[in-house]
């Protein structure tokens, strides 16, 4: 069984990547991740406030006012290099660092260091909750392809941009990525919202890990976008079992990436999703990756509707409660 695919050019043994977490923060997890079989690994990210830490703390310690916390937020940047060179050195599978924030700021020199430290690739992932009134959607849609313009600019290895999915057009905004230059889209980026705590009172975060039912909506652009874009692919989110990795293939994924699976069941569950993916792919005969990716794409679907608001009236039409079913299994069989 062929399972090798490609993504922003890097030739991969199979689809299967860990999405960033605090799973990769450990270089003996990136090991077993390799010995698992992952195909290449998203490093956990490096965020804007800690890079922003940094040169606030340049500035303090020339006025002489450096804080303990500035100071353990440039520890952190420069470990996060130190990390990756160690990751060079430990496993042999492609290491994709992961910036995250929401303004140009100082990435394009953080990124540069990244690239010198051997990452072979760079995510970047765009995490901006707007909350001014006054800016509008175009600001921010123009926000996103300056970041990735100014780190394009500014390093040679593959760039792929980590997306959400609320904007206006989706479809207009990736083909804007990938005019900029965007080598792949990750669709897409997970808001974690907060919670109150009715024993306190207070607003607190909450991380809820994913559902496969997470995967429709990667999988609904993925499919509209293939075909139509030169950028690869990468789908995340909901990604539990090998059924969803081959879903995702048939619309036109490269990769797939998982997370909350791989938190919730351990590393070496990779061997298992691996596992249902050769499976499925031997019993209706398919040789490789390949033959697979893109076949149900809205492009290649026989109905190009099916991803679009067809769909939806489809959906509702033929819904039936599960009440209702009972019901009428009652009625008809006594």
């Amino acid at each position: 069984m062929n399972l090798t695919t490609t993504y922003m050019g890097l030739t991969l043994r199979s689809p299967l990547i860990p999405a960033a977490s605090p799973l990769s923060e450990d270089i003996d997890n990136l090991k077993l991740m390799e010995d698992a079989g992952a195909a290449a690994v998203v490093l956990h990210s490096l965020f804007e406030e800690q890079l922003r830490s940094q040169r606030q703390e340049a500035y303090d310690l020339a006025h002489s006012t450096a804080s303990t916390e500035n100071a353990r937020f440039r520890v952190g940047a420069e470990e996060y290099l130190n990390h990756i060179r160690r990751a060079k050195e430990h496993v042999d599978i492609p290491i994709i660092a992961s910036l995250n924030g929401s303004s140009v700021g100082g990435w394009t020199n953080y990124a540069r260091q990244i690239e010198q430290a051997g990452a072979d690739a760079l995510e970047l992932n765009i995490y901006y909750v707007p909350t001014d009134m006054e800016v509008t959607g175009e600001q921010i849609e123009q926000t996103y392809i300056n970041i990735l313009r100014a780190v394009k600019a500014s390093v040679s290895i593959p760039v792929a941009i980590k997306l959400s999915p609320y904007f206006t057009n989706m479809a207009n905004m990736a083909k804007r990525c990938d005019d900029a230059g965007a080598d792949a889209l990750v669709l897409f980026n997970r808001f974690y919202q907060p919670d109150i705590n009715l024993k306190t009172l207070t607003v607190e975060p909450n991380v809820l890990l994913s559902t496969p039912q997470a995967m429709r909506l990667p999988l609904r652009w993925i499919a509209i976008l293939y075909g139509r874009i030169n950028a690869s692919l990468a789908a995340t989110s909901g990604i539990h079992t090998g059924q969803d990795v081959v879903k995702l293939l048939m619309v036109g994924a490269n990769v797939t990436m998982l997370c909350s699976v791989l938190l919730q069941h351990g590393i070496l569950h990779l061997h298992t999703v691996e596992r249902e993916l050769v499976q499925w792919m031997t019993e209706h005969e398919y040789e490789s990756v390949q033959q697979l990716q893109g076949i149900l794409s809205r492009q290649n679907c026989p109905d190009r509707s099916a991803f679009e608001r067809a769909q939806y009236v489809r959906s509702l039409q033929t819904y039936k409660p599960e009440w209702a079913r009972i019901y009428e299994s009652s009625y008809y069989f006594g």
